[in-house]
């Protein structure tokens, strides 16, 4: 079944839930704020994706910018940063099956949908 991973405050992730929802077919929403991913999990949807876990946070939050910008990072440790403040997660990320995507933009949802 296709997940999203979606926070509603955002534009983007908002667009790619209507992707979902437009292209009929069955798909189960994960808010990840309200859920946190754990360290096996975000390690999982990261190898998915096929990026480092570096491509994977939000470096405009205010949060990376107070902790951990311009901080040589081990994967590990940009891991648990996301694991500890899910903030950090660029949304949204789709995954169906083995394939997963960074839905920015949203349109790119439909290459794996």
């Amino acid at each position: 079944m296709i997940k999203i991973y979606h926070n509603n405050r955002c534009s983007k992730s908002r667009c790619g839930l209507e992707i979902l929802e437009e292209s009929g077919k069955e798909f189960e929403v994960v808010k990840y704020l309200d859920n946190t991913l754990n360290k096996e999990e975000l390690t999982d949807i990261i190898k998915l994706l096929g990026i480092s876990p570096i491509d994977l946070v939000r470096k405009n939050e205010a949060i990376w910018k107070t902790n951990f910008k311009n901080k040589n990072l081990s994967d590990a440790q940009v891991i648990t940063a996301m694991v500890e403040n899910p903030k950090l997660i660029e949304r949204p990320i789709i995954i169906n099956g083995n394939k997963a995507v960074i839905g920015r933009p949203p349109e790119l949802i439909l290459n794996i949908i």
